[in-house]
């Protein structure tokens, strides 16, 4: 995509949308902005294909839900809203055009959202959903009521995006189609670069440029913050700073402005000891596992306290942050055996989230349901995610998740399966989702932790096999 054809903040609001129409509504994405949308009084209606679990919660708010994609859906409609995974000739794109109504790409529209506010917006290769989700929860603890677009649900809130009364926007910043190019930020944070979306950057010197180039855009008067730790990052800061460019950092590096030490994680979460230009802050908690979350809340905390927010309602919003969906989200328990979902499709993200549901599993094994997410990455980067994928027990590897994609010859999930470093009888490719409970069934016992990881169709089969579970429990 050429964010060059795309309208940068600040020069249209929300309200000059008029009645807005979400192609693919359902969407993580797309179901945030609609949220947001919806509590800020503005008009939304969406189309569908399948009822996905967000779309009960925008009818409630007033939102107009078709379950299906015809023309007529966009009968008084002003602006219709489309995502890098809608193909240009999709019906309700050709009927717009037909009518000449505004069509916007989904960052667009999210950044006529960010227009008088100031915009917080968190980049990085991993932990941007989990970052912007614990930057949003201080910030609501400190009494600010902050604008919000997540890429995920905030865990017990139930909520992904909300039209706050306070001056901050908060919001994920997506760097995978360029998207993140038209936004023009208060606060940038850059929590890593790792190489990844290399069919749009070309390689990661291509994407390195990119992440700079977003940073650049954050106001003058702003500043950037981002991983003093990550090797990714280093050039970055220092180009930033010869610029000029305000930069604060974080990590166990000697050097970082945020330094954190002491790091313990835990099956009850992590916790570690900060100090801010070498003054000691204490402990701070989070009620998540990992030492991955410990850092994306360090980039949150240092974000915080430049932002003039108290320490204390800091070190509270974190102890009481209840996590996000499909992030390490525990789905339930049934025949003895403890069922999660975790997004990871990231051969780095992958390793962090299975190594913390080891320590998790304790005693019991550890089986993966991994449905791979998009062919170029599923092939790029096959040594890495199988090597990943070992730190299980057991690997159930379903077929490749990528719209619009075509596998090559010994691409996709049977040539994964085969390059996980794994006995035979402990691996296994199940193509066809109907299949997968079934396996599961068969291979776990009472003890045993089974996550479900991977695109996002994946997040829905935790239920069933819960559901799968239970039925054979109740049949002994």
């Amino acid at each position: 995509m050429n964010t060059t054809e795309l309208t940068p903040a600040g020069e249209l609001t929300a309200e000059e949308l008029g009645s807005v129409h979400l192609i693919g509504i359902g969407g993580v994405g797309m179901g945030g902005l609609a949220r947001l949308l919806l509590t800020r009084g503005v008009p939304v209606s969406g189309s569908e294909l399948r009822e996905w679990p967000a779309l009960a919660a925008l009818r409630a708010l007033g939102g107009t839900v078709h379950m299906s994609h015809v023309p007529e859906n966009l009968d008084g409609v002003d602006t219709v809203v489309y995502s890098t995974a809608i193909p240009q000739d999709h019906l309700e794109l050709v009927e717009a055009r037909r009518r000449g109504l505004r069509i916007m790409h989904r960052s667009e529209a999210l950044a006529a959202a960010m227009t008088g506010r100031q915009t917080i917006a968190v980049a990085g290769t991993h932990g941007k959903t989990t970052t912007t989700s614990i930057m949003t929860v201080i910030l609501q603890h400190a009494g600010q009521d902050p604008s919000f677009v997540i890429g995920g649900e905030i865990s017990e809130a139930g909520s992904n995006g909300h039209h706050g009364t306070g001056p901050h926007f908060v919001a994920e910043a997506d760097e995978s189609d360029k998207t993140f190019l038209i936004y023009r930020p208060h606060v940038s944070i850059i929590t890593n670069i790792e190489a990844d979306h290399l069919n749009n950057w070309g390689d990661l010197a291509g994407l390195k440029a990119g992440f700079l180039e977003f940073a650049e855009l954050t106001d003058a008067d702003g500043f950037v913050v981002t991983c003093a730790d990550d090797p990714g990052t280093q050039d970055l800061i220092g180009s930033l700073r010869a610029q000029g460019k305000t930069v604060w950092t974080y990590g166990e590096s000697a050097g970082a402005d945020l330094r954190i030490s002491d790091v313990v994680s835990t099956v009850s979460g992590v916790r570690y000891r900060a100090s801010l230009d070498g003054q000691e802050l204490g402990e701070v908690k989070l009620a998540l596992p990992g030492r991955h979350m410990g850092l994306n809340s360090a980039a949150a905390v240092l974000t915080a306290l430049r932002l003039g927010l108290p320490l204390d309602k800091i070190t509270e919003a974190l102890e009481s942050f209840p996590g996000v969906r499909r992030r390490f989200e525990r789905k339930g328990i049934a025949a003895g055996v403890r069922v999660y979902d975790e997004y990871a499709y990231h051969p780095t993200s992958v390793k962090a989230a299975l190594l913390t549901l080891r320590e998790v599993a304790g005693d019991g094994r550890l089986l993966v349901v991994f449905q791979p997410y998009r062919v170029y990455r599923t092939r790029d980067l096959q040594a890495e995610l199988a090597e990943g994928l070992a730190i299980a027990d057991e690997v159930i590897v379903m077929e490749v998740f990528g719209p619009g994609e075509v596998r090559g010859p010994g691409e996709g999930g049977v040539a994964l399966t085969a390059a996980i470093d794994l006995p035979a009888e402990r691996k296994v490719f199940v193509p066809d989702w109907e299949d997968v409970p079934a396996e599961v069934l068969r291979r776990s016992r009472p003890g045993d932790v089974v996550v479900t990881m991977g695109a996002p169709p994946i997040s829905l089969m935790g239920d069933e096999l819960l559901a799968a579970l239970a039925g054979s429990a109740a049949e002994e």
